[in-house]
């Protein structure tokens, strides 16, 4: 790069705060089974506003909502992104992040993303491992912390079945051998399933949850792209969940459409599987909902060529009017931009009864929208299997009063006694959420 070049990037980059438009609607507004989705607002240069990342000062922690309190379950991990329990009651974090760019597009658009990245604390080296914590007293602090697995490629989504732990690398679902209670595996993993990845990996995170009579896994794959800029053919296999029979490794696509889908978690009542959505960027502060959805097999949820059903995204080309008529309508929106990740069911957690039944999200906060949005973990209340009413913040204050994060969370999951364990990647720690008084466990 030239000193002109890097002048002008320097200068675009003191800009950026004041890049981009401001949202007319509160969150509010695209939140629930019908959310309001306004005019698209396209601009050469996107809306810019990252919250940028510090880390937690001293004595200073998240807020837990009326009637619960929060500790840290554990700290001085490595960007902890995703949660794990076993049955024995020990919890594996996937300590990770990205793996190594060969891309070779030095554009401003990319340049804007690598300096997102690095504000939000996104952009550290992955530690590739898989860490086990546990509690041997019962104090709600992980007393014993060992690396169970090392050497990874960006590890994130874990499944245990029967004596084989699964873990979705970047490009593969691995099988190792597990018995109750190890602390370490240093057997190879055998690459059980090949999943899309390569040097441009866009949405790299791939996440797993296995069928309950455990025959089958279910594989998160996000797409390549916002909007399929790059063409369709770098798409293959990609915005979708893959079933995959553990017999014998043959896979298919489940659902599609569906940009970044991260979180899943099967609903207890009506025992169909949802997942969290991380929706499209870069039409407006108010556009475009990120969601949660149950999942049809074979459903067609838009992406690329619509969002929320039938709004036709007019950046995409060539169109597809044909998938546009089938595209299903998601079960419950969670916000523009509040990249709504973690997700975890209600069931076996003893926080206090209006958490009874329901989804919690971990909605990791905007880089996309003035003003921020998400940087919390919320509760979808269901009804009959199906999300009812307004959620409920669960653990707030990511964010000091001056916009910065002093962290993000991301993954979520019940531990063995009840309680809501949250991963945060840029405090670097893991936070237990529980109810202030004794509570049953449901």
């Amino acid at each position: 790069m030239n000193l002109k070049f890097l002048l002008s990037m320097t200068l675009a980059a003191l800009s950026l705060g004041a890049c981009g438009d401001m949202a007319t609607l509160p969150i509010a507004a695209g939140t629930g089974p019908q959310p309001a989705l306004p005019a698209a607002q396209e601009s050469l240069i996107p809306t810019v506003n990252i919250a940028p990342a510090i880390g937690w000062p001293a004595g200073v922690t998240p807020q837990a909502a009326a009637g619960m309190r929060v500790a840290a379950f554990a700290r001085g991990l490595d960007h902890p992104r995703w949660l794990y329990v076993l049955p024995n009651g020990d919890v594996l974090v996937a300590e990770t992040n990205a793996p190594p760019k060969a891309e070779t597009d030095y554009g401003f658009k990319a340049w804007i993303t690598g300096l997102v990245m690095q504000r939000a604390g996104a952009a550290v080296p992955s530690a590739n491992r898989i860490t086990l914590l546990r509690d041997t007293d019962g104090d709600g602090i992980a007393d014993l912390r060992t690396v169970l697995l090392a050497g990874l490629s960006s590890p994130f989504g874990m499944a245990l079945v029967g004596n084989s732990l699964y873990v979705a690398n970047a490009d593969a679902v691995l099988r190792f051998p597990y018995a109750a209670g190890d602390t370490r595996i240093t057997a190879p993993g055998t690459r059980r399933v090949e999943l899309p990845g390569g040097p441009n990996n866009h949405h790299w995170t791939k996440n797993l949850v296995a069928s309950r009579d455990g025959t089958r896994l279910y594989v998160s794959v996000g797409s390549n792209s916002n909007v399929a800029e790059r063409g369709m053919e770098v798409e293959a296999g990609r915005a979708a969940v893959w079933e995959v029979d553990l017999k014998n490794g043959a896979h298919r696509i489940f659902a599609s459409g569906l940009r970044n889908p991260v979180g899943m978690a099967w609903e207890a009542d009506s025992g169909a599987l949802w997942t969290a959505v991380n929706e499209r960027d870069e039409l407006g502060s108010d556009l475009v909902p990120d969601y949660m959805t149950s999942l049809q097999d074979g459903g067609f949820y838009g992406w690329p060529y619509s969002y929320y059903g039938q709004h036709v995204d007019a950046r995409v080309s060539p169109q597809r009017p044909d998938l546009v008529a089938r595209a299903i309508v998601p079960d419950y929106a969670l916000g523009p931009h509040t990249a709504s990740l973690g997700l975890a069911a209600a069931a076996g957690n003893t926080l206090p009864a209006a958490f009874a039944k329901g989804m919690f999200v971990g909605q990791h906060g905007s880089w996309n929208r003035r003003p921020h949005s998400g940087y919390k973990v919320i509760f979808v209340p269901f009804v009959n299997g199906k999300p009812a009413g307004v959620p409920l913040d669960v653990l707030s204050g990511f964010l000091s009063e001056s916009g910065k994060a002093y962290g993000r969370p991301v993954g979520v999951a019940i531990d063995r006694r009840g309680a809501l364990l949250v991963a945060d990647d840029v405090g670097n720690a893991v936070w237990r959420v529980t109810a202030a008084a004794p509570q049953e466990r449901r």
